[in-house]
């Protein structure tokens, strides 16, 4: 919705927070209770990998792949994925470019391309600049290149595509039926930078109508039926990926082309995966239990699972477990923070923790009221958890941390004093605070608090100083917010 003067600006804050008055009258109790913190999974006596995921109409979602009985240790699993990844690099040392295309396609797809970083960074100098033509007449491996190296931070132009139009300028007739290339074609077109023009909105425009003419037909088979359908809904470049590999594990194994040795890693890789992931749910649901419990604000919001899942999707590497905890327990807090402010407490009462969190001592809990007191004590002693979580020269990290989630009660501070205040901010005014109050900037600095050596204090003065790619990110989740609360509220749901 275009906003063109400062009253139009008001009128739509009205009802954006109208929509948010409606979702936060009362919060639905949690769907999951304590399961992850009971549940033991049984050792599978099968390939049988399922992952549970929370949806707003769908709340428990299984998934399933199955293969010939099998019961392996975990240690097993490991020494043969090894083996298996030896394998896997054979790969890279020869064949074309096109193979090389699908072979890093198909290792993002089944979420095992963390084990070759090295071995794609050196395809990726190939594809980029291919001594040979060989794949270069065929759309699918065309798109799929732009696609890859797009998704790498690598501009590829689009001018490769104009081998598949006619002397009028249209794509070529044949293509319809080919929905494979089409597909391609359409996903890359999503990879749309600044400077392309029009002509990738054509592309999509193209591309969507053709394969919903196909879809409508009912030509399809599995498994590009259900990629096709997927794709029409959310685009594979913004798909979670996490989703993708869960999704596209199954459907590898029902391809013609399907590599045997990449299966097996990608059915092994999953289930040690989701392993680990039941292991983290669990005590993170051990930990919000007890901070939830104790903090005692029946007003805000109980969703740490959902919470854990978009920790997943932004970092979904095994080796950053700490940084993937670090996230979550974070944004836990946060959403005691944010509710405390947005919906229940005094403008005295916000003012107040404002001061405290700014003195950030213990001594501060006097100026509090009594409700606030042990949220105020647990936020603390959490910050001295994530410090005690830090090796001796990592320690430094903590200033940035605190600095950050300091400043995230001032943004609310500021929020709090408008709505007192019946402050009509511009559309300018809204969006400049409302990006920095979204979260999303504070949160991408306390998840690089649990990397590794990969980030220093050069990245940490980086992050801070909120760039471009970083205030992007955070302005398309606050708009995306914003559009969910204002429909919510339009429909009178909560």
């Amino acid at each position: 919705m275009a906003v063109t003067s400062a009253d139009d600006a008001a009128s739509r804050l009205r009802m954006i927070n109208a929509g948010s008055a409606a979702t936060r009258g009362a919060f639905a109790a949690s769907e999951w209770g304590g399961f992850f913190i009971t549940h033991d999974p049984p050792r599978p006596q099968a390939w049988h990998t399922y992952i549970l995921l929370p949806f707003a109409d769908l709340p428990l979602l299984v998934f399933h792949f199955a293969q010939p009985p099998l019961q392996r240790s975990e240690e097993w699993m490991r020494e043969r994925v090894e083996e298996l990844k030896g394998r896997v690099r054979t790969m890279f040392s020869d064949g074309s470019v096109a193979e090389a295309v699908t072979l890093m396609d198909t290792l993002e797809r089944l979420g095992v391309d963390g084990h070759f970083r090295e071995e794609i960074d050196s395809a990726i100098s190939r594809i980029v600049h291919p001594d040979e033509s060989a794949g270069f007449d065929d759309l699918h491996v065309v798109a799929t290149r732009s696609r890859l190296l797009r998704q790498h931070g690598i501009w590829v132009s689009t001018d490769a595509l104009d081998n598949f139009r006619d002397g009028m300028g249209n794509f070529k007739a044949s293509l319809s039926s080919d929905p494979r290339a089409l597909l391609s074609l359409y996903n890359a077109a999503h990879m749309a930078v600044p400077g392309d023009g029009p002509a990738l909105d054509d592309v999509i425009n193209f591309t969507r109508h053709q394969l919903e003419t196909i879809v409508a037909k009912g030509e399809l088979r599995s498994p590009l039926a259900e990629q096709v359908a997927r794709a029409l809904d959310h685009p594979l470049p913004w798909f979670t990926r996490l989703l993708e590999t869960m999704y596209y594990v199954g459907e590898y194994a029902q391809e013609e082309t399907h590599d045997n040795t990449l299966l097996e890693l990608a059915r092994l890789n999953s289930h040690l995966m989701r392993s680990l992931h039941l292991r983290e749910l669990k005590a993170l649901s051990l930990w919000w239990r007890d901070l939830y419990d104790t903090v005692n604000l029946p007003y805000t919001r109980d969703r740490m699972v959902e919470v854990y899942f978009w920790s997943c999707g932004m970092i979904p590497e095994e080796e950053h477990s700490r940084a993937r905890l670090m996230f979550a327990k974070t944004f836990g807090l946060v959403t005691f923070l944010d509710d405390t402010y947005d919906v229940h407490a005094t403008l005295e009462e916000c003012r107040s923790f404002t001061k405290a969190m700014q003195r950030w001592d213990d001594s501060a809990v006097s100026i509090l009221p009594e409700y606030l007191r042990m949220l105020y004590i647990k936020t603390l002693s959490t910050f001295k958890d994530f410090e005690n979580m830090l090796k001796p020269h990592e320690k430094y990290r903590m200033s940035y941390a605190k600095k950050a989630y300091q400043l995230q009660a001032e943004y609310y501070m500021q929020e709090a004093q408008w709505s007192n205040d019946k402050h009509q901010p511009t559309f300018k005014e809204h969006e400049e605070l409302s990006v920095m109050s979204s979260g999303l900037p504070m949160l991408n600095l306390e998840a690089l608090m649990g990397y590794g050596a990969i980030v220093t204090k050069k990245v940490f003065e980086w992050t801070c100083a909120v760039p471009d790619v970083v205030r992007a990110g955070a302005q398309i989740g606050r708009f995306l917010n914003d559009i969910s609360s204002y429909k919510l509220g339009e429909e009178g749901r909560g």
